[in-house]
């Protein structure tokens, strides 16, 4: 397969399937805001009472907050500061598919300011103050998202003025830094082998050292539905996003399509 094909397909799995088996918590806008892709069925309105952190808040009325499709970038000392600047003490909007509160009593959203036809989220994303997660599952709405991460790393804005916020697969030290955290690593895959059922994208020889990308059992099926095999990807050079784990070297296990993109070039 082409590396054209190959790439429309990626697209077209980030804007129509991007999870399996997964949660997904999704909302949007209310009132003025229902042109925006990201708006979903009401979840209600309420007044800011304070920012918990860089993408949670709490209303008013005592509900927590918690903003769904991101994933926040992590600085030192700056917790919370890009959220409270957008936000303030303001009222806002939620809509979403599911306003039922996780087991930690956060109820996910996303989050429009009065007739805003834009999302909180996609307003951190155009700053460069947040990834798009994986999680999100309507295409109008994942489209979206990554255009407005797009336009901020190409404009170097926020996160993306640093270079090395991606991560390279040639460092796997560095990727290990930041174990836990989502991240974004891009390199060349060398070689595609499964081991019992696991299939590995990897991006060095040493498989105690480098860094590899890894693909359950369970979730090649979205992969097969897409039309895409793994072993496709061998010598091309991708960007994995996802929460980085260490089994030997890094690794970033890989349940969704979307968390892979295809990069120009071998």
């Amino acid at each position: 397969m082409s590396d054209r094909a190959i790439s429309a397909k990626l697209r077209g799995a980030w804007r129509a399937a991007m999870a399996l088996g997964a949660t997904v918590l999704l909302a949007g806008a209310a009132g003025g805001a229902s042109a925006s892709p990201c708006a979903f069925e009401p979840q209600g309105e309420g007044h800011i009472s304070d920012i918990i952190d860089a993408r949670s808040f709490r209303l008013q009325d005592g509900r927590e907050v918690r903003l769904a499709g991101i994933e926040p970038v992590l600085r030192e000392g700056a917790s919370g500061q890009a959220l409270t600047k957008i936000l303030g003490s303001r009222d806002v909007a939620l809509r979403g598919e599911d306003d039922t509160p996780d087991r930690y009593g956060r109820q996910y959203a996303f989050v429009f300011l009065g007739s805003s036809e834009s999302s909180v989220q996609e307003e951190l994303l155009s700053q460069g103050e947040a990834f798009v997660s994986t999680t999100v599952t309507e295409r109008e709405c994942a489209s979206a998202l990554i255009a407005a991460e797009t336009a901020a790393r190409r404009a170097k804005r926020g996160i993306w003025a640093d270079p090395a916020v991606i991560k390279n697969t040639e460092s796997p030290g560095d990727i290990l830094t930041g174990i836990g955290r989502f991240t974004l690593v891009e390199g060349k895959v060398l070689s595609v082998r499964q081991a019992g059922t696991t299939t590995y994208l990897n991006f060095g020889r040493n498989w105690t050292r480098d860094f590899a990308a890894t693909i359950p059992k369970r979730a090649l099926a979205v992969f097969e539905a897409a039309g895409i095999l793994p072993k496709s990807f061998e010598n091309r050079r991708i960007r994995v996003r996802g929460f980085v784990e260490a089994h030997g070297g890094p690794r970033i296990d890989v349940l969704r399509v979307g968390q892979i993109e295809l990069l120009g070039g071998n």
